[in-house]
């Protein structure tokens, strides 16, 4: 069964509808520049509400270490998602901070091909998975996907040694295509089940579980 993040919650009644609907983690966005931020003290907050083995995700942009380690104290079974450029987020960052962690890859719309996934995943060879999304100048929830089609999923699927995570513009209506395609680990949706940014939508939320377990039977 494909796994289910739904990412970038604000409010406690959308908590609620993604454990309700069979989320496995819950993202919650600690960069400050998004819509969607929420301080370490609201995250710690709506973390307390999820249940055992519903696991919390801290999303994390080119963010200083002490604030990290500060949301790790705070969050103590949080996995972290780093989304920020490589230059700076290195694999020895990544690992520094001795926690779980996925690494995003950020793939550039247009020049899919072009993008070596294979030896990203080796750089990342620490990480406990790779998150693919599409390169957008907000750091991810543009609501755009990548072209799925440029890889050879077939063959990624002996080479990469990751768990793959499929993200970036994933909806009710595409996530089922994405999964029979790709064969992700998981899955990970933000604005796709939204009413507004940072307000998700029950509805959809519940849409988009149902669609991903429809499409076990797709694959």
């Amino acid at each position: 069964m494909t796994k289910i993040k739904i990412c970038g919650l604000t409010r406690e009644q959308d908590v609620d509808a993604a454990v309700l609907a069979g989320a496995d983690a819950i993202g919650f966005v600690m960069y400050g520049k998004s819509p969607r931020a929420v301080s370490i003290s609201r995250a710690a907050k709506l973390a307390k509400r999820l249940p055992p083995f519903v696991t919390p995700v801290l999303l994390f942009v080119n963010e200083l270490e002490a604030n990290i380690y500060k949301a790790c104290e705070a969050i103590p079974t949080a996995l972290l998602q780093l989304h920020g450029d490589d230059a700076i987020e290195t694999p020895e960052f990544c690992a520094s901070f001795k926690r779980p962690y996925m690494k995003a890859a950020r793939i550039p719309v247009g020049e899919e091909a072009s993008f070596d996934l294979v030896k990203y995943a080796e750089r990342y060879q620490e990480a406990s998975a790779i998150l693919l999304d599409t390169l957008v100048t907000s750091y991810g929830g543009g609501g755009k996907t990548f072209n799925w089609n440029a890889f050879n999923w077939s063959q990624l699927s002996t080479s990469v040694k990751l768990p793959l995570v499929l993200s970036g513009g994933l909806t009710p209506a595409n996530v089922a295509e994405g999964i029979v395609l790709v064969k992700p680990w998981a899955v990970d949706v933000s604005s796709g089940v939204e009413s507004a940014k940072g307000i998700k939508n029950s509805q959809k939320i519940a849409d988009f579980a149902l669609a991903v377990k429809q499409a076990a039977s797709m694959a």
